[in-house]
């Protein structure tokens, strides 16, 4: 079925056109994600489509028979009504009942819930909230009768998406779900069981995401915007850049063809001929193309830099022993760790256990209850948090910049200027004087993290830095970073920004325990839901392995320098060890459910669940023994 249907849309922000000449389609059951830098008019797209804002110019055509649902990135609720009234906004029978029977659970009036199930019974509305439960649920929404009003930011894009998913559930008909940014502020649990939840129902979905791991596992289809330009491609995000990179060179090759045909049309146009024939007239007319095609310019995303860091000495930091806790809320207790040069660590955890707080006495902000926090002499941080842009008036961005600094120092001894870092960073020569106040939240975003990096620290904090930054603004700052030289430290939810960037893992796990993870996030993610599995299958279930618990030793610490050419790397025996334990595990689940397979009574859909598990533990177990046979060699030789 045909869904949406789009030719020539085109819409402006003031004199500054977003997008024009835009044309697509949208079939029932197509998975799209849109990207495109900030700026260029994404969420103005997502918006026309779904009413919300009307073109400039161009037709838009909606199937009558399907509903438009918008998720937005700032959701509105009317703040003088409670969760619950925000949520469930439509008056319909089955709507209103659940209503009512979640109102009665919560305040636990007897009378109002037997009301309530008695019509939740004549209405069969059993099957529809049982899916609310578990939308609720996962998206941690209990406080029903809390004023919209008084929710933070996270808990307001909670609230909006659940009341989105309970509004595509409540309509049986043919939806298209319209979704800006869903995964922000949300912890990797509910992502992954938002895109569970995606695939499992029946929606056509149009999507913007910076997440590539949730656009793989939700998306078929990928649309890139780029002016007036739309591209489609099918398949994954590593097949988008593949055919893109093939696009871009395609391009390239079609400029410089285009330049040298300019500079032949140009030098018969400076002869200007006498006579008019209609032949050359043709040619003068088509001369404008030519020259068109000739001055276009590539958008070069690649960053590499050989910067001229700040010098780190022998010194980066080193704490030890270090205990902190508010009232009654344990965050450290007798932490140790020695910072090496160059190290990449990324910090885990769920929301309140002392993340951001270990950043700032890490950098002197907040103070230790007791224990010792040295840092080195040389050390100069670069601190990227979710705070934004604190500016006195608003200016330029070019004087923001040059505020900070005139130039920035490269390795070979040369500099790049203000103008031309923030080239780097995807502000074009016309952007660079726009008014701070005129930029996106994103371009925002983008400006902040530039800024920390113009400054050359030696050690980059990053607080959450994917939040709200597009696709190719990301990919520019994991360029820069894969080659950075200084110790990097990162707090982020993005899977992949995670994966790509960092080394191993500070876990922190609540009540002041804090564990070193020997792997990057997906490892982690592996490895903690085979710990999972085994609790389930054995009610004894172990913990983290060896050294794993309560950091003692690292980097340049006493017992393993990280500095130390050694064969096996610390690194490498952190993670023999965790494989050893992540083998054992999977073994022993294949076991059990080999041992159910082989019984009798199990029904069929077990037996197909069993199977699947069993296919994709015997993969696992494949890889990792493979891993560990490497690893092993290198234990022998050492």
């Amino acid at each position: 079925m045909h869904y949406v249907s789009a030719e020539g849309l085109g819409k402006s922000y003031g004199i500054k056109p977003l997008f024009k000449n835009l044309g697509f389609h949208i079939e029932e059951g197509d998975k799209i994600a849109l990207i495109a830098r900030n700026g260029s008019g994404k969420s103005t797209l997502l918006k026309i489509i779904a009413g919300k804002e009307t073109p400039e110019e161009g037709k838009l055509w909606v199937h009558k028979d399907v509903t438009v649902a918008l998720f937005e990135q700032e959701p509105s609720f009317i703040d003088e009504l409670s969760v619950l009234d925000n949520i469930f906004y439509h008056n319909h029978p089955v709507i209103n009942v659940i209503k009512q029977y979640e109102a009665a659970s919560e305040t636990e009036d007897a009378d109002a819930l037997g009301d309530a199930i008695i019509k939740m019974d004549e209405l069969n509305a059993w099957d529809f909230d049982s899916k609310v439960k578990q939308i609720l649920g996962k998206l941690n929404i209990h406080q029903f009768q809390q004023k919209a009003g008084t929710l933070s930011g996270g808990q307001r894009k909670r609230v909006a998406l659940a009341r989105t998913l309970i509004d595509i559930g409540f309509e049986h008909r043919h939806v298209l779900l319209i979704m800006d940014e869903p995964t922000n502020h949300l912890d990797v649990a509910t992502v992954e069981w938002l895109e569970h939840y995606l695939n499992q129902e029946k929606v056509t979905l149009l999507l913007v995401t910076h997440d590539r791991y949730f656009l793989d596992a939700v998306c078929n289809e990928i649309w890139e915007m780029d002016g007036s330009d739309l591209f489609v491609y099918k398949g994954d995000y590593e097949n988008y850049i593949e055919k893109k990179a093939a696009r871009l060179e395609q391009q390239a090759s079609g400029i410089d063809k285009a330049k040298n045909l300019y500079r032949k049309e140009l030098e018969w146009i400076r002869k200007q001929p006498k006579a008019r024939t209609t032949k050359s007239k043709s040619r003068i007319d088509a001369f404008s193309d030519v020259e068109t095609k000739a001055k276009q310019r590539m958008q070069d995303n690649q960053v590499q830099l050989q910067v001229k860091m700040s010098r780190l000495g022998g010194k980066v930091a080193e704490l030890k022993k270090v205990y902190k806790a508010y009232g009654n809320q344990t965050i450290l207790k007798g932490f140790d760790y020695t910072f090496a040069k160059g190290e990449r660590i990324g910090i885990v955890g769920k929301n309140g256990v002392g993340k951001s707080t270990f950043l700032n006495m890490l950098q002197g902000i907040e103070k230790a209850d007791s224990g010792k926090i040295n840092i080195g002499e040389t050390i100069i941080f670069g601190y990227y948090s979710q705070q934004g842009l604190e500016i006195k008036e608003d200016m330029r961005v070019i004087n923001y910049v040059k505020n900070i600094a005139e130039n920035f120092p490269l390795a070979n001894g040369g500099s790049l200027s203000a103008a031309q870092f923030l080239q780097l960073f995807l502000f074009d020569p016309d952007q660079q004087y726009t008014f701070i106040s005129k930029l996106s939240g994103g371009e925002k975003k983008r400006l902040l993290l530039l800024s920390i990096l113009f400054r050359n620290p030696n050690f980059l904090i990053l607080d959450e830095p994917t939040n709200d930054l597009d696709l190719p603004t990301l990919g520019v700052l994991e360029n820069f970073l894969s080659e950075y030289q200084g110790c990097l430290l990162i707090v982020s939810h993005d899977r992949y920004f995670m994966d790509r960037l960092t080394d191993h893992l500070f876990v922190f796990e609540g009540d002041g325990e804090v564990s070193d993870f020997p792997g990057n996030y997906t490892q982690y993610r592996l490895w903690k839901k085979a710990q999972e599995d085994e609790a389930r299958l054995q009610p004894a279930a172990n913990k983290l392995p060896g050294a794993a618990k309560g950091i003692q030793a690292t980097g340049t610490g006493e017992q393993e320098p990280v500095t130390e050419k050694r064969k096996p790397s610390y690194k490498e025996k952190r993670e023999f060890e965790v494989l050893q334990n992540e083998i054992e595990v999977l073994e022993n689940e294949k076991k059990v459910i080999t041992d159910q397979l082989n019984s009798d009574g199990v029904p069929f859909e077990k037996l197909q669940e069993f199977s699947n598990r069993i296919g994709e533990l015997t993969q696992l177990l494949d890889h990792k023994e493979l891993r560990w046979l490497e690893l092993s060699e290198k234990m022998e030789s050492a």
